[in-house]
C-alpha cells in the first residue's frame, strides 16, 4: 500500500511578471510518498504581490510560505458554504486526485499532514 508522508508546496517566483514594484508566485502543491515519489495535486496556482518601489524590501520568507498555503487551498467560503464544507471539499477534491493517480487516501488524513513550503533559489535570491 502507498502512503502519503507529507505535503510539499513549491513557490517559484515568475520572472516576467516581476519587477521592483510587482512580485508574481506560481505553486505547485505535491504529496510526497513514503517510497520517495512525490505526485502533483495542484499546479495552477499562484498569487501577486504589488506595492512602492522595491517591494522586496516589505516580503520576507515568512509572508510567501503563508500565502503559498493559503493559495493551495482551501479556498474561503462562498455561494453560503462553511469552512468546515470548504475544508472538507478540498480535501476530498486532493484524495480523488491521489485516487485517480493509484493512491488510495482518506480525505482526513491528507488533512493531518505536515504541509512543507519549499521556496525556490530564485525566489530566496530575489527576497534576499
Amino acid at each position: 500500500m502507498t502512503v502519503v508522508t507529507r505535503l510539499i508546496t513549491h513557490a517559484d517566483l515568475d520572472v516576467g511578471a516581476t519587477s521592483a514594484r510587482q512580485m508574481s508566485v506560481s505553486a505547485r502543491l505535491e504529496a510526497v510518498l513514503a517510497d520517495g515519489r512525490s505526485l502533483v495535486l495542484l499546479n495552477d496556482r499562484g498569487w501577486s504581490s504589488s506595492g512602492p518601489a522595491d517591494i522586496r524590501a516589505r516580503i520576507s520568507v515568512e509572508d510567501v510560505e503563508r500565502t503559498a498555503r493559503m493559495v493551495v487551498g482551501p479556498d474561503e467560503p462562498f455561494d453560503g458554504k462553511t469552512d468546515e464544507q470548504m475544508a472538507a471539499d478540498h480535501w476530498g477534491a486532493l484524495a480523488s486526485i491521489l485516487g485517480q493517480q493509484g493512491v488510495a487516501v482518506d480525505a482526513q488524513e491528507l488533512e493531518r499532514l505536515p504541509h512543507d513550503v519549499v521556496l525556490s533559489e530564485r525566489l530566496r535570491a530575489w527576497i534576499a
